[in-house]
């Protein structure tokens, strides 16, 4: 699963990156955050016109037949195997694709007696991960036509790849720069190559350091967060 992540790159400058604009409304320097939980705020891109666009968008997809809010508890991730048929996620993959990047996430170690120790992960060559992510806009019904638009979005994950150590037996979906265009592509005759990209990324793609337990508490933030610790147990 992928469920804390690390966002303190601006997003100007995270535009610049994956070649998109900014949306109406996206603060150019935003709100560094190092320890993001489903349900906040996370940067997404998704074609607009035929330009990428990058807009803030609630962690945990909601499909436009959701009742209410709380269902995005339970779709913050998508699984690679199931992403194509589940009624939650099935629409939003054939047409509403999105780049989901992030400059790291945190994976929970629960190998060792006692508490699990959480790891940071992010990029051995330095760059921001971009992750295969759905979008979806929802309004709630009990507001009626005066309810105001939430725009929605959700992670994939697939099977562990070597990076992972072990450490958990999923991981999200990592595109690279090559294939940012076909993710984003809104052709259905396309489905049969984006469904191959639903894969673990290859070995040596990313790293990762233990680091300290307050990250398991969302209401922790800062740059302390990322920083290296020495766990109780090494392997």
């Amino acid at each position: 699963m992928c469920g804390r992540i690390a966002l303190f790159t601006p997003p100007v400058k995270m535009a610049r990156f994956l070649d998109a604009t900014l949306g109406a409304g996206v603060d150019p320097e935003g709100h560094p955050s190092f320890n993001i939980g489903p349900t906040q705020r996370i940067d997404g891109v998704a074609h607009h016109d035929g330009a990428r666009v990058l807009e803030r968008y609630r962690w945990g997809l909601l499909p436009g037949w959701a009742k209410d809010a709380s269902f995005a508890s339970k779709t913050f991730n998508a699984r690679a195997e199931t992403v194509a048929t589940k009624p939650s996620f099935r629409s939003a993959y054939k047409r509403r694709r999105l780049l989901v990047p992030v400059d790291g996430f945190y994976e929970w170690d629960r190998r060792a007696p006692g508490k699990p120790q959480p790891h940071y992960f992010t990029r051995t060559d330095g760059d921001p991960l971009v992750f295969a992510g759905l979008h979806e806009s929802w309004r709630d019904p009990a507001g009626g036509d005066d309810a105001p638009v939430i725009q929605s979005a959700t992670v994939i994950t697939t099977s562990a790849g070597p990076d992972m150590d072990e450490i958990h037996d999923r991981m999200p979906v990592i595109l690279e720069q090559t294939t940012f265009d076909l993710w984003l592509s809104g052709d259905e005759e396309e489905l049969d190559a984006v469904g191959a990209l639903l894969q673990a990324a290859p070995a040596g793609t990313i790293s990762h350091v233990p680091v300290d337990r307050a990250v398991g508490n969302v209401r922790n933030d800062g740059p302390s967060l990322i920083e290296p610790v020495t766990p109780d147990t090494l392997f």
